[in-house]
This record gives structure tokens, sequence and C-alpha cells, in this order.
């Protein structure tokens, strides 16, 4: 049983040591222990303090393509190097190292296929109220929006199982945290919360410019993955809203008929009448976008297929390793 313990970095020679010098040499229920530096176009000497630290792998990007994409790439290099379990953390510090164990054992106990760290924040000393009072609200949308039981849902310590990784296509470019959560909802994916310890941040995060900043971002990605994942249920959502309220001048007219009163009233039907047209279109909209999902479907089955062929690995544990370092080019 092989665990690669991932970390992408950007411009963290400062800390990367100290966050390698928790990390655990030996498990229980595991054989191999590997990291993997995923350096995304730093310009300091990230990668030289990886190295000095004896990093098994390091994949460096030839220039910054975001936390997502980076996230991403190191999980399509855990998985071509064997791992059946991909350990994602932070290389600020944050994470305490030694919280490894806890949140792999349900993975590797087989009643996960994710485990995702809670850092407890309503809680802890290193939050301000009003930070802490909006990752819980915002734990709670995304819980609402992927069917998942996540404590903290923007946490990037998690461990996840080689089948669950052999799965996720992310494709946003703000943050992998909440789509992946989306994805594992609609794959049925057993996810499940881990209390973990966190440190104070030793800078401001490089993620989000500020607080309204990763609201926003956070926001559209929710939305962006959501519909692209559930489009009959957002469109139909939306549709029967507009029907809804073209429908309202139309039963005014019908009510006044009755009664007698039947004179000016078209501009209400004239309005009622594009709301309901817009009302249809929307919802030929949806079930087209839902014949999409459906293909996309059909899409990532074949991916997976793909991957599992590509690593030569499926249900054995083969001990094939990739190139030591990898540089990676932004496709065209």
């Amino acid at each position: 049983m092989k665990l690669i313990i991932q970390m992408p970095c950007y411009n963290e020679e400062g800390a990367l040591a100290a966050t390698l010098a928790t990390l655990p040499t030996s498990m229980d229920g595991i054989d191999v222990i590997e990291t993997l530096i995923i350096d995304d176009g730093s310009t300091d000497r990230t990668v030289e303090v990886a190295r000095a630290n004896n990093v098994d792998h390091i994949i460096r990007n030839t220039h910054n393509l975001g936390l997502a994409r980076t996230f991403a790439a190191g999980i399509d290099a855990a998985l071509a190097r064997g791992a059946d379990i991909i350990v994602n953390l932070d290389a600020d510090t944050q994470h305490d190292g030694a919280d490894i164990p806890a949140l792999v054992a349900p993975v590797l106990a087989g009643e996960a296929d994710v485990a995702v760290g809670d850092r407890q924040i309503m809680s802890s000393a290193h939050y301000s109220w009003l930070k802490s009072q909006l990752e819980r609200f915002g734990s709670y949308v995304v819980r609402r929006f992927s069917g998942t039981d996540v404590a903290d849902a923007v946490c990037g310590f998690r461990a996840i199982s080689r089948n669950a990784a052999q799965q996720l296509n992310i494709v946003s470019d703000f943050s992998y945290t909440i789509e992946m959560l989306i994805q594992c909802g609609r794959l049925k994916l057993k996810v499940v919360s881990v209390p973990i310890r966190s440190n104070p941040p030793s800078r401001d995060s490089r993620l989000a410019k500020s607080i309204g900043h990763f609201i926003r971002n956070s926001v559209q990605t929710i939305l962006r993955i959501y519909t692209m994942y559930y489009p009959l249920k957002v469109f139909a959502t939306i549709g029967i809203i507009l029907l809804s309220i073209g429908a309202l001048p139309f039963i005014r007219l019908t009510y006044h008929f009755f009664i007698g009163v039947v004179s000016g009233h078209l501009p209400s039907l004239v309005f009622g009448a594009v709301l309901v047209i817009l009302g249809f279109l929307t919802l030929m909209f949806g079930i087209i976008a839902d014949l999409i999902s459906y293909n996309r479907q059909l899409v990532e089955r074949t991916l997976l297929r793909v991957r599992q062929l590509e690593n030569g690995k499926t249900d054995d544990h083969s001990k094939a390793r990739a190139p030591r370092d990898v540089k990676l080019r932004e496709s065209a």
C-alpha cells in the first residue's frame, strides 16, 4: 500500500522545510510513503529546498497556473506513480503532518473514499469571529449543494483513495476544494470529516486578495460547477419561476373577465407573455444541457478507464515509478 503526500507550492522556501519535517515516515497499514511537490512557477528557492529535504518527486509548472490546476497536476502525477492513497496539504505550515495518520485511517479502512480535515474553526483562536462565521455559513452552503456532510468545506488537508482520485476532473481555475466536494456528491463517493489541528497563519493567503474576493470567487465556483453537473435542476427552477410570474397576469385577466372588468390589461399581458416564453425557452435549455451532462458522464467514464490503463494499475499494487522531475507546460 503506497501513500503519496502531495503539496502544491508557490514561493514557499521559508515554510516548506518546516512542513516537510512534520510528515510521517511510517504508518500502520502503509508500506511506502513518498512525498510529491508541485511547484507552481515559484520565483524563489522552493525547488532547491525540496531537493535539499529529499522530496521523492518534484513536478514543476513553467509558470503560475493557480491552485486548482496545480492540485489536479499533482493528483495525476501521484496516480502515475502508483499511489493507493493521496494526501494533499498546504506547504505553509498551516496543517500539521502529524495528523496524517488520523486523516488516512478511514480511507485505509475502506470506510470513506475521501477524508477532509476539520480545523474546528469555531473553537480555534487562529480565526476571527467574522471569518469563523463566514466559514461556517460557507460550509453549510457547500453541504447543501454537494450533498456531502463536511464540517470544513474549504480545508485543503485531504486524504483521497485511488478510486476517488481517478474519478476527479477538476476544471476550476480558482480552487479545487468546493468543486471536488460537488463532484464527490455527484459520484456518490463517501466523504467524512476528521478533526485536525491547525497552526496560526504564517502569511496572508495567496489564493484570495480579500474576504470579499474569496466569497465572490467561491460563489461563482459553486454556481458554475453545480450548473455543470445538475443543469436540469438549475434551468427547471429558473424556468418554473418565470412561468409562474408570467402566468399571474393571465390569472388576473381571467378573474376580471368573470367579474366583468376586461379593460386595461394589455401591458401586463404582454409582460406575462414575454415571461412565459422565456420560461419555456429556459426549460428547453435545461433539457438540452441535461443531455450534454449525460454526454459528459460518458466522457468521464472513458477518461477513468484511460487513467487506469495509463497508470498501469487498477486493483493490483504495481511498483512502477515515473521520472523524478517532470516539467509541465500549459497546453496551447
